[in-house]
């Protein structure tokens, strides 16, 4: 999908919760089902990792971090939602909003991967939806909410919003009734509620959600949510007519709530027959029929394909040279081969070349591209100091300045240049 095509997300991903939900009841036999367990060697693609870390930094530190802290479990479980979540960024409007339903057991992982992503400063609400169920657990209080992190696209005032409103308090309807309820203070300066002719709209609506987990229809996936949930969603950050988009379709319930309220929608799922459930829910609960467009194709990208995050995005397009795209990894062993364990920043050669780490000679914010013709490696404190905005020539002039060269270093190549042939491909 295009750029900026989409006005809301409102989404419900696997939770990592460490076990496989089905499809459907009966689905076992016909093998659908969808994971929610998670290994890095078998669920991460390596080139998910190579395109985070060059042109997403802040969203692989998190990644790593997650790893570091929590086990490789929870590291792949974050990457899978990162190119995911990077992808959505890139679908919504300035105007769009994201709600990414999720659990207590995902959502403190889950918001660090979307503050890396939307921005911290694009977080909007972290909204507690509550319900009940059958009591269980002897040892722990009932676990009855779920969590649903909402962050727009851009600034407060560009998002797309509309103030819903409940019902007051009892107290309140007791001491004022329905009318509107204006604020003054009296001689002392203490505040003095009063009414004035006309209704009320309510009180604006607050970010703890009392639905009945059950919907009122036989639930399909274990992991259905009710249709009034995502109701309020829709309502709350989009237009009629809008564009309101789910990744993981599921059972549904995110397109059938965008058709009841008059909005377009367009939705993906793994699962190969999912288009029939969504044909079946919306005829049964809709009354659609014979409307819906189903491919198994991926729609084709009319734009420049840029993938970078904004502040990586190069001022200009360079296409990269041709041939079989290389992996950070060998990329890595052709610069070990090429001029051993040595820093090129401040030419200084290590024993072990795990200190040494991939960069790009030009950086990314300057249009440097992802190539071996523009990559060069360093050491951990050359690549800090080199951060996102200065090329090789910049580094090894600073390096000099603060004295950090080695001391009896000699310019092999130019400065700014890499130190090998492109004929060795």
């Amino acid at each position: 999908m295009n750029p900026e095509s989409v006005d809301l997300i409102a989404t419900d991903p696997p939770f990592n919760k460490g076990r496989d939900f089905h499809a459907t009841p009966d689905s076992l036999a016909s093998g659908a089902r969808f994971q929610d367990r998670w290994s890095w060697e078998r669920d991460v693609h390596r080139e998910w990792v190579d395109d985070i870390t060059d042109d997403h930094p802040g969203v692989m530190t998190v990644i790593q971090g997650a790893r570091t802290s929590y086990g490789d479990d929870t590291g792949a479980f974050l990457c899978f939602m990162a190119v995911r979540l990077l992808a959505m960024r890139r679908v919504l409007k300035p105007t769009g909003s994201i709600y990414l339903h999720c659990d207590p057991t995902a959502s403190h992982y889950l918001k660090q991967l979307m503050d890396a992503v939307f921005g911290r400063r694009n977080f909007v609400n972290e909204i507690i939806w509550h319900y009940r169920k059958w009591a269980a657990g002897k040892y722990t209080f009932q676990r009855n909410h779920d969590i649903i992190l909402f962050y727009g696209k851009s600034h407060t005032r560009k998002r797309t919003f509309n103030q819903l409103f409940m019902d007051r308090a009892p107290s309140a309807l007791r001491r004022f009734g329905t009318e509107k309820i204006v604020s003054g203070h009296d001689a002392d300066g203490k505040r003095v509620p009063s009414t004035v002719s006309g209704q009320s709209e309510g009180v604006r609506q607050d970010d703890v959600w009392d639905f009945n987990r059950v919907a009122p229809i036989k639930q399909i996936y274990p992991t259905e949510k009710p249709i009034p949930l995502y109701e309020r969603m829709i309502r709350a950050s989009s237009n009629e007519g809008d564009v309101v988009c789910d990744p993981f379709a599921g059972c549904a319930t995110t397109l059938v709530a965008a058709e009841k309220l008059q909005r377009q929608w367009v939705g993906m799922d793994i699962w190969a027959g999912a288009h029939k459930l969504v044909e079946e829910r919306m005829r049964d609960i809709t009354g659609l029929f014979g409307k819906v467009t189903f491919t198994a194709d991926p729609p084709v990208r009319t734009d420049d394909g840029d993938t970078a995050a904004p502040f990586l995005r190069v001022k200009v397009k360079i296409k990269e040279p041709e041939g079989p795209r290389w992996t950070r990894a060998q990329m890595y062993e052709h610069l070990l081969d090429q001029h051993g364990p040595r820093c090129q920043g401040c030419d200084r050669t290590f024993d072990d070349p795990r200190y040494l780490e991939l960069d790009h000679n030009t950086p990314r914010s300057d249009g440097g591209i992802n190539h071996i013709s523009n990559r060069i490696l360093l050491c951990g404190p050359c690549n800090r100091l080199k951060s996102n905005t200065r090329p090789l020539s910049g580094l090894r002039r600073e390096n000099r300045k603060r004295g950090y060269m080695k001391p009896d270093a000699q310019d092999l190549a130019p400065l700014g240049k890499p130190l090998f042939a492109l004929s060795a491909l």
